[in-house]
């Protein structure tokens, strides 16, 4: 067995106005959110999807189903956060994580340091051990034309 395990992950969700806009636990404030049946939070959507991958438990869809009334509007951090102790059950950690967040808006940059510290939290790591950064999609496809947006995260597990 090896002395670590990588996992990926990746969440895409439409735009809705008038709902809140939360990526990485952390409320953007814009006129719309993402539509989705939690929160939305794409980006730590995608981490628990990387660490659930990682340790062979399956997905998000698996833990909290978007047909159960109890993950209705759910905070995506208690969903990680949950994740995180399924894995550390399992006997694994997380190491460290990098997300990257796809579309045009909102901008990410001036939020990076809230968001690396709200996900260290969660993952009970150091803010240096997650790395956000975004990127657009030179106005190509849904993403480009400000549909929705999409995050991609990776993560190491090493042993508890």
């Amino acid at each position: 067995m090896s002395n670590f395990r990588i996992g990926q992950g990746i969440d895409f969700h439409r735009f809705q106005p008038g709902r809140r806009m939360v990526l990485g636990g952390i409320e953007f404030h814009e006129p719309y959110g993402l539509a989705g049946h939690s929160d939305a939070d794409i980006v730590l959507h995608s981490v628990a999807d990387a660490v659930l991958g990682a340790v062979g438990l399956g997905d998000i869809g698996m833990h909290f189903p978007d047909n159960d009334s109890r993950w209705k509007d759910a905070d995506s951090r208690k969903l990680l956060a949950e994740v995180v102790a399924l894995a550390a059950e399992s006997g694994w950690v997380v190491g460290n994580t990098d997300v990257t967040v796809i579309g045009q808006l909102p901008r990410i940059a001036v939020r990076r340091g809230e968001m690396q510290h709200s996900i260290s939290e969660i993952l009970a790591i150091t803010p240096d051990r997650v790395n956000i950064k975004a990127t657009t999609t030179e106005a190509m496809g849904a993403l480009g034309r400000e549909e929705g947006l999409a995050a991609f995260a990776i993560v190491i597990m090493v042993p508890r």
